[in-house]
């Protein structure tokens, strides 16, 4: 997006009490320091010197860091937090609601904390979900397993009034939301509606997507994950193929829009010969078609193994028409339609083939994080905790050059981030599976579609973006 960013932080009030996390304001003495208010990260790292470049520094180039504060907002004997987790499940769930749990009860003394269960379901009567009262005795162990301790489920943030009854009734003065772009938008029009009120709640996003689709964060927890059970099956699925005359593995991976899960498992497999993803179209027929390369795999080496996101190929299908709770379009699924194809195609050639179909999307999502992941969980909860004990709102909690900070939830929300078809990572993951760059039959009808999907995802997030900055200038 051309337009400035402005990456200031919403604040509840000033920020008068004393913090009881004993940290220190200087450098030497073997305790780690406060993070003060004026400390940033910049957004744009890379140079370049042949171009003019602003040096300005202001809330358009400036990301506020992460970390506890010398002086919060909220006494922790009057906080009564409450956490929710949303959307799909994804590793890691569990791991961030056990640290913000222990953050809370143990670095800051709050002793009233509450899940909500099954998401935004919880928090409206008709549903009969009670909450859960939160202790670090209850959520111990958790992130020994997968799913979510406190439940999930789709939709419901669009229920703004009812949720706010909620938190004012029950005099809840702090809501985490662990969820995706969707979930986040729900928490954004929540504070807002909890401000309209004039209700000094601290609404703080732990963003959770596995397809690692949201904007400015280098990766969504879970993902790392992800990739890790990826592998897996990638590797067995090779094994088969290898094992079986002209054997073909297909493998659909998660990535509505974005595939980034596809293109990560491809360059850590290295078994994988062909990756579709959303960003990058394709034919099935022709003599630049994929099924065209299949054939020339298989005669020359006998196996192939292909990667396909969920989303990929989606123009091939017809339309279902339809959309999930969470407002997203059901998808058709492409794994089957492309199994067919390879049978139906080969069968028409005389061609023997073995194909083998895995589809491992649960078992991803609902697997216990790896290591990485869950220092990685770890780490958000806590900078979750601290954001909204210094009275932050609207805003969530994520890492940017390999620093957490904290950003708007206005704009992570602004738009799905997406793998670039001319950046490194595809470069990559093209050297890795040694497909064609395109495989398409009409090259300026392609870039035309990419061209056009680009400019369609700009102008939705150019409205998204004017959106929230026509709610921001009402009050």
């Amino acid at each position: 997006m051309e337009e400035k960013l402005d990456f200031s932080i919403d604040q509840l009030g000033p920020c008068k009490v004393q913090s009881p996390i004993q940290l220190s304001r200087q450098h030497g003495d073997f305790r780690a320091n406060y993070v003060k208010d004026t400390s940033f990260v910049r957004y744009t790292v890379n140079v370049y010197r042949d171009e003019e470049t602003d040096s300005t520094l202001d809330n358009t180039t400036l990301i506020q860091k992460a970390g506890p504060r010398e002086m919060i907002y909220f006494n922790p004997a009057h906080v009564n937090a409450a956490i929710c987790t949303c959307g799909g499940l994804c590793p890691g769930l569990n791991d961030v609601t056990r640290a913000i749990v222990r953050c809370l009860y143990y670095r800051y003394g709050v002793r009233r904390i509450r899940g909500f269960r099954f998401g935004f379901q919880g928090f409206f009567p008709e549903s009969g979900f009670d909450t859960i009262e939160l202790t670090p005795h209850l959520v111990d162990d958790i992130h020994k397993i997968g799913g979510s301790f406190l439940g999930t489920s789709r939709g419901g943030g669009d229920r703004v009034v009812d949720i706010a009854d909620a938190i004012e009734s029950l005099s809840i003065n702090m809501l985490f939301v662990i969820g995706g772009d969707g979930s986040q938008r729900g928490a954004l029009d929540i504070a807002d509606e909890l401000e309209r009120r004039n209700l000094k709640v601290a609404v703080v996003g732990v963003p959770k997507t596995v397809d690692n689709d949201l904007l400015f964060l280098d990766r969504s927890f879970g993902f790392e994950t992800a990739i890790q059970e990826a592998k897996k099956t990638v590797e067995a699925i090779h094994m088969e193929a290898h094992s079986q005359i002209n054997g073909i593995g297909l493998v659909k991976l998660m990535g509505r829009e974005s595939g980034f899960i596809a293109t990560a498992a491809a360059l850590a497999s290295h078994e994988t010969n062909f990756c579709l993803i959303p960003e990058v179209p394709f034919d099935l027929d022709g003599p630049n078609g994929f099924l065209t390369h299949l054939e020339h795999r298989i005669r020359d080496r006998h196996h192939a193994v292909v990667i396909v996101a969920e989303g990929a190929g989606q123009e091939l299908l017809q339309k279902t028409g339809a959309t999930d709770a969470s407002g997203n379009t059901k998808l058709s699924d492409i794994g089957i339609y492309l199994r067919d194809k390879i049978e139906t195609y080969f069968q028409a050639k005389g061609i023997h083939t073995n194909v083998k179909y895995v589809d491992p999307s649960y078992q991803i999502r609902s697997t216990v994080t790896s290591a990485n992941d869950s220092i990685y969980c770890e780490r958000l909860g806590n900078n979750a905790v601290h954001a909204a004990m210094a009275g932050k709102t609207k805003c969530v909690v994520g890492l940017i050059h390999d620093k957490f900070v904290y950003i708007p939830t206005r704009l992570v929300t602004i738009k799905r981030n997406k793998v670039d078809p001319e950046g490194a990572l595809w470069r990559d993951a093209l050297d890795a599976t040694r497909q064609p760059i395109l495989m398409v039959n009409n090259l300026e009808a392609a870039m035309a579609k990419i061209k056009e999907q680009m400019a369609e995802d700009d102008t939705k997030a150019k409205k998204r973006a004017e959106e929230y900055e026509r709610r921001r200038a009402k009050k």
